[in-house]
């Protein structure tokens, strides 16, 4: 016999084979043959397995979404791994908004309390972008990649088996019928040869399915410790993002939240005047419990003469010679200058003078 007369054979035993299982499969739909039924504890791990694939599935793409909500960029990182490389590193969104509002504070200007304020912000943003992506790095690996192996491979191992297994059961069913079909000594005793056959091949495959099955179970108290790396992932970002606004909070909790805009116009909270105020009453709290400098005691301070006291709210590093730099809560001497910056007074310490920005001043009695 030739390759070619064995190929058509073959193909011939294929096609009745096939053929034999659609009529069957038909018929149990139509109600006109009998259908074996798998035992209880195999259907139960047929559930089971396949309930852990759909919940696994959802939970893969919703994560995907939590961790990078673009579909533009995980298509792109699909493709990348598809094809086996690396994806080019992108700058996230909180690394893009920290470089805005450094670029713009710089633009503004570090000695004033605005463009301060925007770079302190921007480097915060820039530590949380940083702190972004090691938590996408370490969720994919940790989590995403485990429930992603799971789908890919267990799960397509099991569905192969499956069908297996029901194409066993579909010959032996088949293999009943025509033993119940035949009439002559000769065809009965080749179906019983046949059903034999076909049960013993069935048998084989349930076995196998269901030793596949039962490691469901290992599944789960893998992803298990998946899920409590990625919640560990998730709780080490959340901790580094609550410390790193804590920080920024206490460096910008010194900022007057009244104050002159750095282009000399005021700014969106209104300035009150001078008769607004509680008389003698040098300064307001803010929200956060600081004492911040009174307008309307540094409006008085810019009309009259005199000199006053002032304390160094935070540290200032002057811009030229014609400005002092300060020391956080140190003590100095200001006054006002005619034809001054509204936003500055001369401040004394020592022999030392030069200009200082009033927002870094409160005024004391």
């Amino acid at each position: 016999m030739n390759i070619m007369d064995f190929n058509v054979k073959k193909l011939a035993a294929d096609a009745g084979t096939f053929l034999s299982r659609a009529v069957q499969f038909t018929e149990e739909k139509l109600g006109q043959a009998e259908k074996t039924e798998l035992d209880a504890h195999l259907e139960n791990l047929l559930s089971k397995a396949e309930c852990t694939k759909i919940w696994t599935e959802k939970i893969l793409k919703q994560t995907e979404v939590l961790l990078q909500p673009n579909p533009n960029a995980r298509i792109e990182e699909f493709v990348y791994e598809k094809l086996d490389r690396k994806a080019p590193s992108r700058i996230n969104n909180p690394e893009l908004l920290g470089q805005y509002m450094i670029d713009a504070g710089t633009e503004f200007g570090p000695g004033t309390a605005y463009g301060n304020a925007l770079i302190k912000c921007g480097e915060t943003q820039k530590r949380i972008g940083t702190a972004d992506r090691e938590l996408i790095q370490t969720s994919a690996l940790n989590f995403l990649t485990p429930l992603r192996n799971f789908i890919e491979g267990d799960y397509k191992t099991i569905a192969k088996e499956r069908k297996l297994l029901q194409n066993k059961r579909l010959d032996l069913d088949a293999a009943k019928t025509r033993l119940k079909k035949a009439k002559a000594a000769e065809t009965r005793a080749s179906s019983e040869q046949e059903l034999r056959i076909t049960q013993s091949e069935f048998d084989r495959q349930a076995e196998i399915t269901r030793l596949l099955l039962e490691g469901i179970s290992s599944t789960h108290a893998h992803h298990l410790r998946c899920l409590n790396d990625f919640v560990e992932a998730q709780m080490t970002y959340y901790a580094q993002c609550y410390q790193y606004m804590l920080d920024l909070q206490k460096q910008l909790g010194s900022f007057p939240s009244n104050y002159h805009c750095n282009n000399n116009q005021t700014s969106v909270a209104p300035i009150p005047s001078a008769s607004s105020n509680v008389a003698g009453s040098p300064a307001l709290t803010s929200t956060s419990g600081l004492v911040m400098t009174s307008p309307a005691n540094l409006i008085d301070l810019k009309e009259c003469s005199g000199s006053r006291k002032a304390r160094v709210l935070y540290d200032y590093d002057a811009a030229n010679s014609s400005e002092l730099s300060l020391l956080a809560d140190e003590v100095i001497t200001v006054f006002s200058v005619v034809g001054m910056d509204s936003d500055w007074l001369m401040g004394e310490r020592g022999n030392q003078k030069g200009r200082v920005p009033i927002t870094y001043l409160e005024l004391l009695n």
